[in-house]
């Protein structure tokens, strides 16, 4: 039987693939065989990412996008269908958070900055919505995709500080689910939206919040570890066989779902 988790030249698209996170990811599907594919507004990072790969002997292309511009999405899509022909994954890890969407202890809820809410929104939600909108009709077409949404540990529960982002999250979960039984029910079977749910990991977005400025854990940080039974924050390479799965063959029955990678912090109480 041919290898399940296989993703051999299978075209990966990921979404803000310049980060910590979508770099690992982008590193190790190339790495099995992918033809990896980083869309992102950080030109100099992404550039820099596909040349390394390349120089590993993976298959990489970069392309400049913004995720909440349909016509720049559309122009990534017609850039991609002229290298590939194809698109057999869309992982959408472009998102983020913002100060003033967050409540610090010493501020309150009527202190929050509604645009800053509405922008993180945007961001995360929108900048899922319109490239699943975009490059889902690729794989309308082709009778076969899979879509990976990036929730977090903050829409399976409410955190304090973080209410934009949470919300924005939670939403993800909804349109997860939405979109995995709107794609299958009138698209087939080969169509499938999934969503997996990081706890907490060190990333350069929430580095200020997790770590002192000499580099020792936070407040904050010493608390979320004190609530995982792992007793520890979680690396990025330990996202890797839960993404590869669902963009594998492995998880062809799977749809709708979101799997929290987070070392035990949902199902832990006291």
């Amino acid at each position: 039987m041919a290898n399940l988790f296989s993703v051999n030249n299978k075209v990966i698209i990921l979404t803000g693939g310049c980060g910590i996170l979508g770099g690992t990811m982008a590193r190790h599907l190339a790495d099995e065989g992918a033809k990896v594919v980083i869309l992102d507004r950080n030109v100099e990072g992404g550039t820099q990412l596909a040349q390394e790969i390349k120089s590993n002997q993976g298959e990489a292309m970069f392309l400049e996008t913004d995720v909440l511009s349909k016509d720049a999405l559309l122009q990534n899509k017609q850039a991609i269908m002229e290298a590939y022909g194809r698109i057999d994954v869309l992982i959408n890890l472009a998102g983020g958070n913002m100060a003033g969407a967050t409540i610090p202890p010493d501020k309150t809820f009527f202190d929050l900055d509604v645009e800053a809410f509405r922008k993180v929104v945007d961001l995360n939600l929108f900048g899922t919505i319109l490239p699943t909108m975009v490059f889902a009709e690729v794989m309308v077409a082709q009778n076969k995709g899979s879509i990976i949404n990036i929730s977090s540990e903050s829409a399976l529960r409410p955190l304090t500080r973080v209410v934009g982002y949470g919300c924005a999250k939670a939403a993800i979960n909804n349109f997860t689910q939405y979109m995995a039984g709107e794609l299958a029910i009138k698209f087939g079977e080969g169509l499938r939206v999934n969503a997996i749910a990081p706890g907490f990991f060190l990333t350069e977005q929430n580095r200020a919040l997790m770590t002192n400025p000499d580099g020792t854990p936070s407040d904050r940080c010493r608390t979320i570890v004190a609530h995982t039974p792992f007793k520890r924050l979680g690396r990025a390479e330990e996202l890797l066989g839960t993404i590869q799965w669902l963009a594998s063959d492995a998880s062809a029955f799977v749809t709708g779902t979101v799997t929290p990678i987070d070392g035990g912090f949902d199902a832990f109480s006291i």
